[in-house]
Formats: structure tokens, C-alpha cells, sequence
């Protein structure tokens, strides 16, 4: 018989290195919990490099107390684009054309903005740095999940480098075909939208003045969303699957021909000044938030169109729920009342903000004329009466309250 493994002890293993898991590695890290954070792929942190995310990401304010808790706000701030107003746009006028605004400014809930978009790989670069800086954080980029197997006391878990490790509680914030969720065996329900997110930055020559501008028209939205420099911003494109592949196959000048078409040139002409990528949006539940000694998070437990910045504001909605847990009960870490209580607050945020981004998608796909008026009407409404306006900027935050 050969020998058994030895295993390093960890109160916290956090299985995948996005966003969402170096953040939730960094909040435990703060609360001095040992934590391993492992994921295959290290991250690249430099934005010259062609394999850069080009996405960016929005954090709203409940996500900042978040940050601000973790240690990491403080090497984010300087970084980050105020985004003070949120301008949705019907689009569905004669060959395009704008036929109402709303405008949604943060100044009327407070002092500050809805929140600060960051480029992705730059929240890389500086989250690696800051889980670095840990004496009680072990950062191993490229390293992957192997096995794991639980027990009631604690998750083993083996590391394809070899190694083996246990865990009072093990994150899975391993992305949508989570590896760790599928050895649990928890199955996902997923529903497609037949569509496409193309992603990429542009440059234009008017200033994007810290609005995020959301243009409404058959196939999808298109976002702009400011970034650091005045005259340049992050674009989501959503679009029909086949639309969407005969967008990538344009050559650059027709592309951005295209893309200032579709954004009824409201900075003005965009020149691309990134690699294009694009994504498949689809709508995915975990259908159990948490399994023995492991819990899901992030887009292991939901993924949602890109729309409202939700996303990822609701991976951090997670961790901020775990975090609070572990602050009010230390020696409860990972425990099967923990983790109930966890699925029991988490549920009803997840299922109402999925079904919201869902109706929204949907409708915004929808081309016929009914639907065009609907949604616009809609619209107006929801803007033209003030504490109507007020409520659905706070429910957008994911937060009844704001930070002051």
C-alpha cells in the first residue's frame, strides 16, 4: 500500500481565481482565516497583452463596502471611472434612431455615484497584488481542482500539482461549468437567448461625461460604459447569434462603421482600439447554492445577460453573505447551519434579480411593433414618476440603502 497524502490544512479553500474568487479569497483573508485560493489558468495582468480581458466591470455601491472590507478599495479607488448617471435609450426609432431618454442620476439617492467601472484585467493585476500581500493568504496561480470529496468536518481536496489539501469550507467560484459544482454532482439549469455579447473598446471625440448610455433596439442592448480616459469607453454589444457572427467577420473600418450605426452615434464616431471578442449569453441556476462543506458562488451558482450590471454584483452579494456569516460565527465556518442559512438568504435575491434581467433580455430581443411601444412606454414611466425612479435606481444598487 502506498503512503497516504499529507495534507496542508486550510480553514477556507477558494477553487477559481476570477474576480469573484480572488475577492471572496481576500475577504476571508481580511477576517484572518487561512485560505488557499487556487485556479489552472494564471491571470494576465497586463494590459498591452493580447490576451487581456477586455471587459470591464462595473461595481455598484454595495460592491465598494465589499472591497472596502477585503483591504482592497483602497488600491482600487484610484483606478476606477465614477459612473453618475445611468441613460437608457430606445433605439427602435425610423433606421435606428433615438425616440426617448431616461436619464437616471445618482445625485438624487446621495453624494455618490451608482458606482466605478474598472478594466477587467487591470482588477487582475491589482487583486493578484493585494492577495499577495496575505501572510494568511496562499495564492497559487496555476493550480487546479482535481478531486474533491467531502466530509462532515471538512472538504479533501487534491490540487493537480500533486498536492492535497483540506478545508473547513470550499468555495467553488469556478465559473459557469464549474468543475468543483459538477463533482458534487449538483445539476444547472440553463435556458439560451440565441445571442451574442461582442466586447471591445472604442475611443470617440466626445466625452462620455460619466454616463453609462444603454441604446434599446431589436437583438439586444448596446452599452457604453465610460472608462478612465474621457473620450474612451468599454462597449457590450448584444446581438442575434448568426448577426453577431457576421459582425466579427467584418474587417476594422466596417466594424466601426457598424458599431457607430448602432450607437446612433451619441459620442460620435468609435474607433475600436481593441481585439474583439464575443461571449454566448444564457441564463444558468445552480439548483442547490451549497453541498457538503462547499459553496457556490458567482456564475457557478448564476450566470445573467450582461445587463444592469448585475452580474457580477450579485457574485459579490454572495461573498458579502458568506463574509457576514463567518464574521458573526467564526467556529460555524463551513457547518451545515451556516451553509442552510446562506442558501435561505441568498435564494430570493438570485431568483428576483434573474427573473428581471430575463424579462428585460427578452424584451429588449423582441422586435414587433407591441413590444417596441411597450417597452418604451415603460420606460418613460418608470422615469417620469419620481419615487418610482428613486425605487427602481435603489433596487438596481442591490441594496436597500447606500453608502455614504
Amino acid at each position: 500500500m502506498g503512503r497516504a497524502m499529507t495534507r496542508a490544512d486550510y480553514d477556507v479553500v477558494v477553487s477559481g481565481g476570477g474576480i469573484a474568487g480572488m475577492v471572496a479569497a481576500a475577504s476571508f483573508g481580511a477576517l484572518g482565516f487561512r485560505v488557499l485560493i487556487v485556479d489552472p489558468a494564471p491571470p494576465v495582468t497586463d494590459g498591452s497583452d493580447p490576451a487581456a480581458d477586455r471587459r470591464s466591470t462595473a461595481f455598484l455601491q454595495p460592491a465598494r463596502d465589499t472591497l472596502d472590507q477585503a483591504g482592497a478599495w483602497a488600491r482600487l479607488a484610484d483606478h476606477g471611472t465614477a459612473l453618475q448617471i445611468m441613460r437608457l435609450a430606445d433605439a427602435s426609432g425610423p433606421e435606428g434612431s433615438i425616440r426617448a431618454i431616461a436619464d437616471f442620476d445618482a445625485a438624487e439617492l446621495g453624494p455618490n455615484p451608482f458606482g466605478w467601472n474598472f478594466p477587467n484585467w487591470l482588477l487582475r493585476r491589482e487583486l493578484s497584488a493585494h492577495l499577495e500581500a496575505f501572510e494568511n493568504v496562499d495564492y497559487r496561480p496555476g493550480v487546479g481542482t482535481l478531486r474533491v470529496v467531502t466530509r462532515t468536518q471538512q472538504a479533501l481536496v487534491d490540487l493537480d500539482d500533486g498536492t492535497g489539501v483540506t478545508a473547513r469550507l470550499l468555495i467553488a467560484a469556478d465559473g459557469r461549468e464549474s468543475p468543483v459544482r459538477q463533482m458534487l454532482g449538483i445539476a444547472a439549469d440553463r435556458w439560451s437567448y440565441d445571442q451574442r455579447a461582442l466586447v471591445f473598446t472604442v475611443s470617440h471625440p466626445r466625452p462620455h461625461d460619466n454616463v453609462s448610455t444603454e441604446l434599446h433596439r431589436s437583438g439586444g442592448p448596446f452599452t457604453l460604459v465610460p472608462l478612465p480616459n474621457p473620450t474612451d469607453s468599454a462597449v457590450v454589444w448584444m446581438e442575434s447569434s448568426d448577426k453577431a457572427a457576421a459582425l466579427m467577420a467584418q474587417d476594422d473600418p466596417e466594424f466601426a462603421a457598424a458599431a457607430t450605426e448602432r450607437s446612433c452615434a451619441v459620442q460620435g464616431d468609435l474607433t475600436v482600439t481593441s481585439p474583439r471578442a464575443v461571449w454566448p449569453i444564457i441564463s444558468q441556476r445552480a439548483r442547490s447554492l451549497t453541498g457538503e462543506r462547499t459553496v457556490l458562488i458567482a456564475e457557478a451558482a448564476h450566470v445573467m445577460p450582461p445587463i444592469g450590471a448585475q452580474g457580477l454584483n450579485m457574485s459579490l452579494a454572495d461573498i458579502r453573505c458568506l463574509r457576514d456569516l463567518a464574521h458573526a460565527d467564526p467556529n460555524s465556518l463551513g457547518d451545515a447551519a451556516m451553509l442552510a442559512t446562506y442558501a435561505r438568504r441568498r435564494h430570493p435575491d438570485i431568483n428576483l434579480r434573474m427573473a428581471g434581467v430575463d424579462a428585460l433580455n427578452r424584451a429588449a430581443i423582441a422586435g414587433s411593433d407591441a413590444w417596441t411601444a411597450l417597452r418604451m412606454r415603460g420606460m418613460q414611466t418608470l422615469h417620469g414618476v419620481t419615487p418610482l425612479r428613486r425605487t427602481a435606481m435603489r433596487l438596481g444598487l442591490g441594496a436597500g440603502r447606500l453608502t455614504g
